[in-house]
C-alpha cells in the first residue's frame, strides 16, 4: 500500500511554552509532537533508530488541513477550514488526545462553504485572537470568552499571512496588496501593492503575496513579487532582495535580520542592506513554515512540501532532520 506520508505536506509549526515540544501540522489533519528534549538531548546508548520521529501523532482533523497552528501559555490553537480549535497542552503532549478546550466557527454566508483559516496571531497583551481567511477577511476575537470582536473586511481574495505590532495589523493577500490595519477599530489606513513596483514585480509568477511582517519600522514582504524591505512611514521600497525563489511564502525580522524562505533550495538570513548572510539548506522544494526560538536556547524549524522537517540549532546549518511519518 502506497504510503501517503511520503508525499505530506507539513503547513504549520508551534512550539511549546515550556520549550520541550514542536508541533507540526499537515495536510492529512495530523499533528505531530516532537520531544526536543529528547532531539536535542540524546543519550547516545538509548538512541533508536525512530529517535527523529514523533513522540505522538494525533489525527484531529479528518479530511482537513492543519492550515495555521498557534502556541499560548496554556493552549494549542488550530485553523483549519471553516473553525478554530484549541487544546490544552496536557491533552496535547499526552498519548491520547482528549476533547477540545474550545471551537469556534468562521462565520460563513454560504453554509455548505468552510474557509481556511490560513494563519493565526496573537496581539501582544495575549488578549486578543486575529485570524486570517479563505472568505478574503480577517476576524479578531476576544481570547478569554472566545467571542467575536472585529471583522476587518478590504481585501478582495483569500489572506495568505498576518502579523502585528502592538495596535498595527498586517495582511498579505492573494489580491497582490499589503494593508496595514488599526486594531482598536478594524479600519485599514495604508496599503501597499507590491506587484505595482517595477523592481519588485515578477508578472511571470503573479501579483500575490505570501508573507508579510512588521517592526517598528519596517515592512518585509514577497510572494509572486520579489522579497523587498519597505519603509513602513514612507510606503518606500529601500531595499529589493536579491535571491533565487520562485515565490515567497515565509518572512519575519530577527536581530536585525530578514528571515526569507518559499519556492527555492534554501532558507535564507538578509541584512537589510540585502546582503546573504546565511543559506539554510532544506529538505523541501516550497517552504511553508519556519519557527523560531531563542529560549531556553536556540531552535529554528523549516517545514514544507516534505515530510521531513529540519531542525537547526545555531541558526547557520542544519543540524538534524525530522521525520513527520
Amino acid at each position: 500500500m502506497l504510503d501517503k506520508n511520503i508525499y505530506s505536506t507539513v503547513l504549520s509549526q508551534a512550539f511549546s511554552p515550556c520549550g520541550q515540544y514542536l508541533l507540526a501540522g499537515n495536510i492529512y489533519g495530523q499533528i505531530a509532537v516532537f520531544d526536543l528534549n529528547r532531539l536535542l538531548n540524546p543519550v547516545v546508548e538509548l538512541l533508536t533508530s525512530d529517535y527523529n520521529k514523533p513522540k505522538h501523532i494525533h489525527n484531529i482533523l479528518t479530511g482537513k488541513q492543519v492550515c495555521s497552528l498557534l502556541s499560548t501559555e496554556n493552549n494549542l490553537i488550530i485553523g483549519t477550514a471553516g473553525e478554530i480549535i484549541s487544546y490544552e497542552w496536557s491533552s496535547i503532549t499526552s498519548s491520547k488526545l482528549g476533547k477540545p478546550h474550545w471551537q469556534v466557527s468562521i462565520p460563513s454566508k454560504v453554509p455548505v462553504e468552510q474557509q481556511d483559516v490560513n494563519c493565526l496571531w496573537l496581539s501582544e497583551d495575549k488578549e486578543t485572537l486575529f485570524a486570517g481567511c479563505g472568505d478574503n477577511n480577517i476576524y479578531s476575537f476576544t481570547l478569554e470568552t472566545v467571542s467575536l470582536k472585529l471583522k476587518y473586511l478590504g481585501h478582495d481574495d483569500f489572506i495568505h499571512c498576518i502579523d502585528g505590532k502592538s495596535d498595527q495589523l498586517i495582511s498579505a493577500s492573494e489580491d497582490g496588496s499589503v494593508k496595514l490595519w488599526d486594531t482598536r477599530t478594524g479600519k485599514s489606513h495604508n496599503s501597499i501593492e507590491p506587484h505595482s513596483n517595477s523592481n519588485v514585480a515578477r508578472p511571470d509568477i503573479g501579483k500575490w503575496v505570501g508573507a508579510a511582517s512588521l517592526s517598528d519600522d519596517w515592512i518585509v514582504c514577497g510572494g509572486g513579487p520579489r522579497l523587498a524591505l519597505w519603509h513602513l512611514r514612507s510606503l518606500d521600497v529601500v531595499t529589493v532582495f536579491d535571491i533565487p525563489d520562485h515565490g515567497i511564502h515565509v518572512s519575519f525580522f530577527h536581530d536585525d535580520c530578514v528571515v526569507a524562505g518559499g519556492a527555492a533550495k534554501h532558507l535564507y538570513q538578509l541584512s537589510y542592506s540585502g546582503e546573504v548572510k546565511v543559506e539554510l539548506p532544506v529538505s523541501a522544494t516550497t517552504v511553508y513554515s519556519a519557527v523560531m526560538r531563542t529560549s531556553p536556547d536556540k531552535v529554528l524549524a523549516i517545514a514544507g512540501s516534505s515530510p521531513d522537517i529540519d531542525l537547526c540549532t545555531t541558526f547557520n546549518y542544519r543540524d538534524q532532520i525530522l521525520r513527520f511519518r
